[in-house]
């Protein structure tokens, strides 16, 4: 059966904001998260589809508060929180905070493309 364990995933996103370590298991993604800094997605997440992640998510608050925001409510959650985010959404992270999140591959892949892109140009590199 495949597993993982965030001290055997790859450091694949090392931002000022963000820490990511992510491993394909069959077709989900886990991604361990953590947030050394406030993160707003709402720029990184600018042409998807209603400029809002089109991924749905299950996840684990291991730490701090997790605010996803759609078009008519916001969730929060917190330390100890399981939650499911449908499309649609824009996290808003607070400083400390840590997630385990599990997600079908394909689309999260087509997502991060956007967010990475967005990433590098915010960062001054090529559009």
């Amino acid at each position: 059966m495949p597993r993982t364990r965030k001290d055997e995933a790859p450091l694949l996103v090392d931002a000022p904001v963000i820490q990511g370590r992510y491993v394909d298991l069959d077709d989900y993604t886990v991604s361990f998260e953590t947030f050394p800094a406030d993160a707003d997605a709402t720029e990184v997440f600018r042409g998807l589809p209603d400029d809002r992640c089109q991924c749905p998510h299950w996840g684990l608050v291991l730490a701090g508060r997790l605010v996803l925001r759609y078009p008519d409510h916001t969730e929060t959650y917190r330390a100890g929180d399981a939650y499911y985010a449908p499309p649609g959404h824009v996290p808003v992270v607070a400083a400390g905070t840590e997630t385990v999140e599990f997600s079908p591959a394909a689309a999260l892949r087509r997502t991060t493309d956007v967010v990475a892109a967005n990433m590098a140009m915010a960062e001054g590199g090529p559009r």
